[in-house]
C-alpha cells in the first residue's frame, strides 16, 4: 500500500472543494405569500435576507450579498407588495413603474437615466420592466451611482415589484443600457404569481412548477 502523503491529502481536499463548488446551486426558488398571492422567482444563492416588514398595505423584503448589510451593500434584491392596488382607477404596471422612476429622478435630477424594456407577461399576469438609475446619490457612506432592474407585476388584486439594484462609482449617467440587466432578468426567472391554496404550507407545491 502506498503511504498517504501531504500532497495527496491536499490534492484530495482541493478536488472535494472544487466538486462541492461545481455542485452548489446558482439560485434557489423563493415562494412567498404576500397579501393575496404567492410570489415566486429565482433568488441567486449569494444573497441573504436582511430586512422584512409589513406596514398597512405595504410589504417589503430586502436581500443583500452575503457579508453586506442594509446600510453598506453593492447589490440588493428587493420584493414589495401593494395591497389592493389593482382597484386604483387608472393604475397600470407601466404607470406604477413610472412612479418609482420618479422617486429616483427626484433624488438625482441631474444624473437620472431610464431604459424601458417594455410590457411583459408573467404567466397570465401583466407586467412592465425597466432599468432606472442615478449617476450620483449622496445617501449612504459615500457618493455613488445606483441602478436597478425594476419588474412590476399586476396581480389579481395587488401589485408587486422585484428590483435588483447595484451600487457603483458615481458617474454622469448610470449604466441603464448595459446588457447585464437583461441577463439578470433571465436569472430571476421564471417569475410567477400563484393562488394561495388554503391549508397549503411551504414549500407551496402548487406553485413550484408555475412559470
Amino acid at each position: 500500500m502506498r503511504p498517504t502523503t501531504t500532497a495527496t491529502v491536499l490534492a484530495a481536499s482541493l478536488l472535494l472543494a472544487v466538486t462541492a463548488q461545481a455542485q452548489a446551486p446558482q439560485s434557489f426558488r423563493v415562494i412567498s405569500p404576500i397579501f393575496g398571492q404567492l410570489v415566486s422567482f429565482a433568488m441567486p444563492s449569494g444573497f441573504n435576507v436582511v430586512f422584512e416588514n409589513t406596514k398597512g398595505g405595504h410589504y417589503i423584503r430586502e436581500a443583500v450579498l452575503k457579508g453586506e448589510t442594509p446600510e453598506r451593500w453593492t447589490e440588493m434584491i428587493t420584493v414589495t407588495g401593494e395591497k389592493g392596488m389593482t382597484l386604483t382607477p387608472g393604475a397600470s404596471p407601466e404607470g406604477f413603474a413610472g412612479s418609482i422612476a420618479g422617486g429616483f429622478k427626484s433624488a438625482c435630477p441631474d444624473s437620472f437615466a431610464a431604459q424601458p424594456l417594455g410590457n411583459m407577461t408573467f404567466g397570465r399576469f401583466e407586467g412592465f420592466v425597466a432599468v432606472i438609475g442615478c449617476g450620483r446619490v449622496d445617501t449612504g457612506p459615500t457618493r455613488h451611482s445606483e441602478t436597478a432592474l425594476l419588474i412590476v407585476l399586476k396581480g389579481t388584486s395587488d401589485y408587486y415589484t422585484i428590483q435588483w439594484a447595484e451600487r457603483g462609482p458615481e458617474s454622469d449617467e448610470p449604466p441603464v443600457r448595459d446588457a447585464r440587466w437583461q441577463q439578470r432578468l433571465s436569472d430571476l426567472g421564471p417569475i410567477a404569481l400563484c393562488a394561495i391554496v388554503p391549508g397549503e404550507a411551504a414549500p407551496y407545491p402548487s406553485c413550484v412548477n408555475k412559470s
